[in-house]
């Protein structure tokens, strides 16, 4: 592969690494504008599917239908695939709502490196390597330091805590699923049923939390503070849904599938990294969250042990 090829590739994952970056602080300002959970999930999702939608009616139309059509069997595949993708951003966004600030969001994001170790481990049967187990451990040691725990006035939501493991862990699932099924069919393709399943999820979600509680007072006491007891406010779609929708899930899919292939997965996994820290400094620079020395030095411990994870250390 030529040098320019890998380069191309490295803007694109670099670009919609990005991407994925800033949108959690988007959606701390739309939470800021009292939209709610459901709402931003929602807006987020039905825009992306119409945008996939019009990529694949111009990829059917540049190609003169000729794309590979999947089976029954493999849309249903892809779609229970991307119920994580759904229950991921759900997950993600909850743990924002209760108090998490966006910078230590996404550092809890980031234990898809350690999650990934044992789901590999767990499925193949195959204990991880020495280097493997090094990176865990200094991203556990740059977990601890990112999040700032050893600071004792540092008091996090449990709840948030929780619900940003559980992002992790749901998109540690969607990564190992995502390269595993219907690979012969074109990514656009393979975007648009995924989005479609955790479109799915995210609708359940809407109506368990706000959809039937504002119908039910019984159901919202129930639910305590999952429950958002209050109409749709549908001008989340002219507000925020657009931009939700490009930097959630249309532009980093298309870019990761169009830049993976030139720069292979190892040197592709090291600039995705770059999520890391664009969306730490955008939680600083745009929502002034404070961020100290040591929480620098927890965020650039956790891309060394990404980059050590997938560098090739065997002779040439």
């Amino acid at each position: 592969m030529s040098k320019n090829s890998i380069l191309k590739g490295v803007f694109l994952v670099g670009l919609g690494a990005t991407s994925y970056g800033m949108l959690a602080t988007f959606v701390r300002m739309a939470y800021d504008e009292n939209y709610t959970t459901a709402e931003v999930t929602s807006s987020q999702f039905i825009f992306g599917i119409i945008g996939i939608l019009l990529i694949n009616a111009f990829q059917r139309n540049r190609n003169n239908n000729t794309a590979i059509k999947p089976s029954t069997r493999k849309i249903s595949q892809l779609m229970l695939a991307g119920t994580s993708t759904g229950l991921t951003s759900v997950f993600y966004y909850l743990a924002v709502k209760f108090d998490i600030p966006v910078s230590i969001a996404i550092v809890l994001l980031m234990q898809t490196v350690w999650m990934g170790v044992l789901l590999e481990w767990f499925l193949e049967k195959k204990a991880p390597s020495v280097v493997k187990i090094i990176s865990v451990v200094i991203v556990l040691i740059g977990t601890a330091l990112a999040t700032n725990l050893i600071n004792s006035e540092i008091k996090l939501n449990p709840l948030g805590l929780f619900f940003g493991l559980l992002a992790a862990a749901s998109f540690t699932t969607t990564m190992f699923t995502a390269n595993r099924v219907a690979t012969e069919i074109s990514s656009a393709q393979r975007s648009l049923y995924m989005l479609l399943g955790g479109g799915i999820m995210v609708f359940i979600f809407a109506l368990i939390t706000q959809i039937i509680p504002n119908q039910s007072p019984a159901f919202a006491d129930a639910l305590g503070v999952f429950s958002t007891a209050k109409d749709f406010n549908f001008t989340i779609f002219l507000k925020w849904g657009i931009v939700l929708s490009l930097f959630g899930t249309i532009i980093p899919p298309m870019l990761l599938n169009a830049g993976f292939p030139l720069t292979g997965i190892g040197l592709g996994s090291i600039v995705s990294a770059l999520e890391l820290p664009v969306s730490v400094m955008m939680a600083y620079l745009i929502l002034n969250e404070k961020v100290v020395f040591i929480q620098w030095i927890g965020i650039i411990l956790i891309i060394v042990a990404i980059i050590i994870m997938n560098l090739n250390f065997q002779k040439k």
